[in-house]
């Protein structure tokens, strides 16, 4: 078997760089600003361009989601490491993907996004790693007391196509619908007119970089939240050298072409409630923590044919529509009206799930 040296410590960390330089010019060319990837908004904005929620300044099918799951897809098949499985506890992954997704908008960023607008000067994320880390913290406490969500098992190779097969629809429908300039509507597609929503990459750069980046992070393994629980547990810097190479690039890359803007009053679609930044990411780290991944390797698994992680994914795309039907996203203006108590029934939820899946001798 040949070695793999993008699994090394220098190919992690490679493969961080490239993320946060990819990254950073994908907001350059269009994406929001400290937004050029992130899962967690971009699988709102999917939900929203499907009509699942109508909240308009977040509808846009956004290519990125396709291209990271058909991009480690195409890896996969490539190293002969596709293997479709699945089985472990499918139902309590999808919901740990709701509540992610809740505590992610509550802080308005995914781990990805929490790096780069670190890497942008936004000081309100500070908070956002802090609570990622207190989260993953709380989650390696399970760990230690005999978590799991039980084994995995092999399934036919039609239930690994799945969610690719689901990726190359939606690219479909952006392809067929395409947006209509001062149209909200295309066909069965809704896209912002102005918001976040409204600010994206051209279709085909965001595809190809979508592409590489999830081939690379299928190689790499590259996993933020597992980066910070390899710290805490085992004292590992091998996955954590990818995470400050992405902060590291994104930074250079913001301070070559003058977006670096630091402070906390003004940052874009950022809130300044330090509190909420902090617990949503409690939330969301943990939900994380426990499902083994953060939401961009759930991405990279579901690709690799790992059910289990599609059925994340899409729990986190259901988390978006409920965030913005329910009130619970956070907006610049502050946190939403019931999003306070979204936090507290999330982490309820996420400690339920931890101690339920305990080990009993």
């Amino acid at each position: 078997m040949k070695h793999n040296w993008f699994s090394s410590t220098a190919g992690v960390a490679t493969v961080g760089g490239v993320i946060g330089v990819l990254a950073v010019l994908l907001q350059h060319w269009g994406n929001p600003p400290n937004m050029g990837i992130c899962v967690a908004c971009f699988e709102r904005d999917i939900a929203g361009g499907l009509g699942l929620h109508r909240a308009a300044v977040v509808q846009y099918l956004r290519p990125e989601i396709m291209g990271f799951v058909l991009g480690a897809f195409l890896a996969a098949l490539l190293f002969k490491e596709f293997r479709p499985r699945g089985g472990s506890s499918p139902l309590v992954r999808y919901v740990l993907g709701v509540v992610a997704m809740i505590g992610a908008l509550v802080f308005l960023g995914c781990p990805w996004r929490v790096m780069l607008r670190l890497a942008g000067g936004d000081g309100n994320a500070i908070f956002g790693f802090l609570g990622l880390l207190v989260g993953i913290w709380i989650g390696t406490l399970f760990f230690k007391n005999g978590y799991t969500l039980g084994k995995t098992s092999e399934q036919h190779a039609a239930s690994g196509w799945i969610l690719p097969l689901v990726m190359i629809g939606l690219l479909a429908l952006r392809l067929i619908f395409q947006p209509v300039e001062g149209q909200a509507q295309s066909g069965v597609l809704w896209y912002s007119l102005k918001g976040p929503g409204a600010a994206h990459a051209p279709l085909y750069i965001s595809l190809i970089i979508s592409l590489i980046v999830g081939f690379l992070a299928q190689r790499s393994r590259f996993c933020t939240m597992g980066a910070l629980r390899d710290v805490i547990l085992f004292r590992q810097m091998h996955l954590f050298s990818g995470l400050i190479a992405l902060l590291a690039a994104a930074l250079i890359m913001n301070l070559l072409l003058g977006s670096f803007k630091p402070g906390f009053i003004g940052q874009p679609v950022a809130h300044t409630q330090e509190l909420w930044n902090f617990a949503g990411m409690v939330v969301a780290g943990l939900a994380f923590a426990l499902a083994g991944g953060c939401p961009g390797r759930q991405l990279f698994l579901s690709g690799e044919g790992d059910s289990d992680a599609g059925l994340f994914a899409l729990g986190m795309i259901t988390g978006a529509a409920i965030s913005h039907n329910f009130g619970l996203a956070s907006s610049p203006d502050g946190i939403g009206p019931h999003g306070m108590a979204a936090v507290f029934i999330g982490l309820l939820i996420s400690l339920s799930i931890g101690f339920g899946h305990l080990k009993r001798s």
